[in-house]
């Protein structure tokens, strides 16, 4: 029976560089990713604009990145990235989450992708959903090839897919911006894209930030819970399935999870996950997936009762109501009534104060 290993750590914000690197040894990353091969840092932007448990936290950009140069990995072989969405932008979302500052101290480039060159590639995996949902091909950005990956995911909830983590992040990567086409088939995309992952990166490995999580209607409108839990692995399966079962749900019940560990891409199941570090038996947060207007609205017209229109709506040039929809609600109305409440109140904490800091 297969097995993984997945370390978990308590922190806090005056230790939490140092917590990161005994995390990441604990996690065997050397062994996953070996300084030898080109490694890509996969940066997790879910949102513009900051927002607490949203997107990669500073510290644990800051953290990884810290870790690796002290082990010795070359800067010349360490290639940050992140995707846009039709709601989302690479470069002032790197700014706005403040990963530009740890990026130009450590003398990296951040690398907007898509800026880079995107090539046709033909999985040899049978995919489940991807090749229909793509029938003129799956196109991926060419820097991907050969390279090891290393994901920075946040502990959080998610209307789509219920949980979302390192597989999730994968998504924002190996699939363009019209990646949302792959909503209505999610569970059965992010097992296609552990398949894809295992066919293009030698090593994976994961860097998951559970100092602030993200409760609710996640990725965006949600509730930041303060947790002080950092979590790293070379399962992107497992991680996964850990970081599940400590926000509350039974990782097996997760169709994702599930059908990766039926079918071998890693361990889903917590009973066959080693956890170095803290004793996580009891830790329960109480999470509960809730779906955003957004989120909701979507569902409604990719596997609802409006279906009938979703070709009219989300598959012709009428498409480009949805994103102002989106950006409307988010940016305009959420972030600065409801948002703007829960980000002052998370300034007032230690972990809101270490972020200014940045």
């Amino acid at each position: 029976m297969a097995t993984a290993k997945i370390a978990v750590l308590k922190t806090a914000p005056e230790t939490v560089l140092p917590d990161y690197a005994r995390l990441m040894k604990l996690a065997e990353f050397e062994k996953a990713i070996p300084r030898e091969r080109d490694l890509l840092i996969k940066l997790n932007l879910s949102w513009t604009k900051y927002f607490p448990a949203c997107s990669s936290q500073p510290w644990q950009v800051d953290g990884a990145l810290k870790a690796l140069i002290d082990s010795g990995y070359d800067k010349e072989k360490i290639f940050p990235v992140e995707n846009k969405t039709v709601v989302t932008n690479p470069v002032k979302g790197a700014n706005n989450n403040k990963w530009m500052p740890i990026l130009n101290k450590f003398s990296l480039p951040f690398i907007a992708l898509p800026d880079v060159e995107w090539v046709k590639y033909d999985f040899k995996s049978k995919l489940l959903k991807l090749n229909f949902i793509f029938p003129e091909g799956i196109y991926i950005p060419k820097m991907f090839i050969g390279k090891n990956v290393l994901h920075l995911p946040t502990v959080k909830t998610h209307g789509h897919s219920t949980t979302t983590g390192s597989i999730k992040n994968s998504f924002g990567g190996l699939l363009k911006e019209v990646r949302h086409y792959s909503h209505k088939y999610m569970h059965e995309v992010l097992y296609d894209l552990m398949l894809m992952q295992k066919e293009l990166h030698p090593g994976i490995f994961t860097v998951m930030d559970g100092t602030v999580c993200g409760d609710g209607a996640g990725p965006r409108t949600m509730i930041p819970k303060i947790k002080d839990y950092i979590l790293a692995g070379a399962d992107s399966v497992a991680i996964d399935a850990i970081a599940a079962r400590m926000m509350g749900f039974d990782p097996m019940e997760i169709p994702y999870i599930r059908m990766c560990d039926e079918a071998g891409l890693g361990v889903g199941n917590p009973k066959n996950i080693e956890i170095a570090g803290e004793d996580i038996s009891s830790v329960n947060f109480g999470f509960k997936t809730k779906r955003s207007f957004v989120i909701w609205g979507d569902q409604m017209l990719r596997r609802g009762p409006l279906q009938f229109l979703e070709k009219l709506l989300l598959h012709t040039p009428l498409v480009v109501w949805a994103p102002f929809a989106s950006n409307v609600y988010h940016d305009l109305l959420w972030y600065p009534t409801v948002g703007a409440g829960r980000i002052k109140e998370f300034m007032k904490t230690e972990w809101g104060q270490l972020f200014r800091k940045y």
